[in-house]
């Protein structure tokens, strides 16, 4: 069973991220496929990136970007709630994915997008950073609207068949994540046998 991190991707004073974020964990929840686990950004208040070296060089030197790698690391995949500002996702998700490297490699990604157009655009640059990172987008999303889905533009009143959007969405997401831990898995078989090679070489 695999492990589903569902990331709130804003921390703005009023946001509806955290009501979607957990009506998607309540879905969720009811499944026994997997574990799903609510991980909200305020929790973690990272600056601004300051590393100095690259994430990909996994040199992190300041405590809040070690916790924070540490979090994105316990799980096999991720579903992002994500708002829709200027056509792009937010930036305070922006720099959280931006931290770390490593950790997200190899591992399975799905979106909820929300916003006037269902935050379609937002996810459709996350999907870019996501290819970056060695992160398997499924091709599903959930897409609310701030007109449809929500009462008076803020309070969650999904329509019926965003729940099946939902389900859709976490039946790829689980089954990519599967098959991305394996993948690591076999990786990590391998890259075990090249350092027992080099020291039976050197011995």
């Amino acid at each position: 069973m695999i492990n589903v991190g569902i990331i709130i991707g804003s921390t703005r004073p009023g946001r509806n991220g955290e009501a979607v974020a957990r009506w998607v964990h309540e879905l969720a929840a009811q499944r026994g496929d997997a574990r799903f686990e609510l991980v909200d950004l305020k929790d973690f208040d990272l600056p601004h990136l300051d590393e100095v070296m690259p994430a990909a060089m996994g040199r992190y030197e300041h405590p809040h970007t070690k916790v924070w790698a540490d979090m994105i690391a316990s799980f096999d995949a991720y579903v992002f709630v994500t708002p829709e500002y200027n056509r792009s996702t937010s930036g305070v998700l922006k720099n959280a994915i931006d931290f770390p490297y490593a950790e997200w490699n190899n591992k399975a990604a799905g979106f909820v997008g929300y916003g006037v157009d269902g935050g379609t655009r937002a996810v459709e640059h996350l999907r870019l950073v996501m290819g970056e990172l060695h992160v398997a987008d499924v091709r599903a999303q959930v897409a609310l609207s701030l007109s449809a889905d929500f009462e008076h533009f803020s309070l969650l009143r999904p329509a019926a068949h965003q729940e099946e959007a939902v389900a859709t969405m976490l039946d790829q997401v689980i089954a990519w994540g599967t098959a991305m831990k394996a993948v690591r898995a076999d990786r990590g078989r391998a890259v075990g046998a090249d350092a027992s090679c080099a020291l039976r070489a050197q011995g």
